[in-house]
């Protein structure tokens, strides 16, 4: 099970949970997969994002496919991601599949939505 898990992690660089991240955002699906979104932010910039999900491999490789897209840009820019983009870029998502990225772009929203936000 460890070594599944440490195959899993390097294959994916953006799964894992963040100690003190700037922001961060989890919601649920309808589906009950959840999604959780961390992101180290400096000077407007995703310096380092990783989301954490438990759900199916839809729900994983949305969250990947939507971290890879974060990472290094603009907040604003962050918040011009759609679930288009991400449907767009996983020809292997299945349309009953395709709610996962709705979730996974819903929750790194909610997470810029939360730094924007802080007084």
């Amino acid at each position: 099970m460890a070594e599944a898990q440490g195959q899993e992690a390097a294959q994916d660089p953006f799964r894992g949970r963040m100690n003190d991240p700037s922001a961060a955002a989890r919601l649920v699906g309808l589906c009950g997969d959840d999604m959780e979104f961390y992101l180290y932010i400096r000077d407007g910039l995703v310096e380092e994002v990783r989301y954490y999900s438990n759900g199916c491999a839809n729900t994983r490789a949305c969250g990947r496919e939507t971290a890879r897209r974060a990472q290094g840009r603009a907040l604003m820019d962050v918040l011009a991601i759609s679930p288009r983009e991400v449907i767009d870029a996983l020809p292997e998502l299945t349309a009953g599949g395709r709610h996962c990225a709705i979730l996974a772009v819903s929750t790194l929203h909610r997470a810029v939505a939360d730094y924007l936000l802080m007084p």
